[in-house]
């Protein structure tokens, strides 16, 4: 089974105030915005629906509103995907291709092949193994993770470290695809602007 990662760079501290924010004109403009999206989940997902998942929309609600959320333990990935719109609704979409579709280790090797040209502030596996903010219920997939405005800074630093040392790249082509388009994420993080990444798997 092939997995992918969808991120986006925003205003990490606003996207996370969203949620139990209660605002109502918000949550109507991401109902707007996603309209056709929210119906065609509802059709993916129509058979959790029918045996008492929220709908998209519901779940949407239920984010905004810190709840009230569904007590069955299997209905939390509406929540997670609702979540996501909120980001993508605050966020821009960071190209992604390096990983979508992956398998099985594959955000593990990139990892090593950051570490290869002196990164460590940051890590992709973080999207895969993080979780969503806390006042929402506990689910595996989406899975979720943020890279920190500091995080990000500190990582290119990191980089540039590397860079002067002569640090090389890792030896298989897709890996450093793959790290230089991190690298690539990380150059368009805007300095002292509250700016990060958020990332989830699914």
């Amino acid at each position: 089974m092939s997995t992918a990662l969808s991120l986006y760079l925003l205003d990490t501290q606003r996207a996370q105030a969203w949620v139990g924010s209660g605002d109502k004109g918000f949550l109507q403009a991401v109902r707007s915005e996603y309209a056709a999206e929210l119906v065609e989940d509802d059709t993916w997902f129509g058979d959790q629906i029918a045996a008492g998942a929220p709908t998209a929309s519901e779940a949407l609600e239920a984010v905004v509103n810190a709840g009230p959320f569904s007590a069955e333990a299997g209905h939390a990935f509406q929540y997670g995907y609702a979540y996501r719109r909120i980001c993508a609704m605050g966020g821009l979409f960071l190209d992604n291709d390096c990983f979508s579709p992956y398998r099985g280790d594959w955000l593990s090797m990139v990892d090593e092949g950051l570490r290869a040209v002196n990164v460590t502030a940051v890590s992709v596996a973080d999207f895969q193994y993080g979780d969503l903010p806390a006042v929402l219920p506990y689910t595996d997939i989406p899975g979720c993770g943020e890279w920190s405005p500091e995080d990000c800074e500190r990582a290119l630093e990191q980089f540039e470290e590397g860079e002067r040392l002569g640090l090389a790249p890792a030896s298989d082509r897709e890996v450093a695809d793959a790290v230089a388009q991190v690298i690539g994420w990380l150059r368009r993080v805007p300095r002292g602007s509250g700016y990060g990444i958020i990332g989830f798997r699914s």
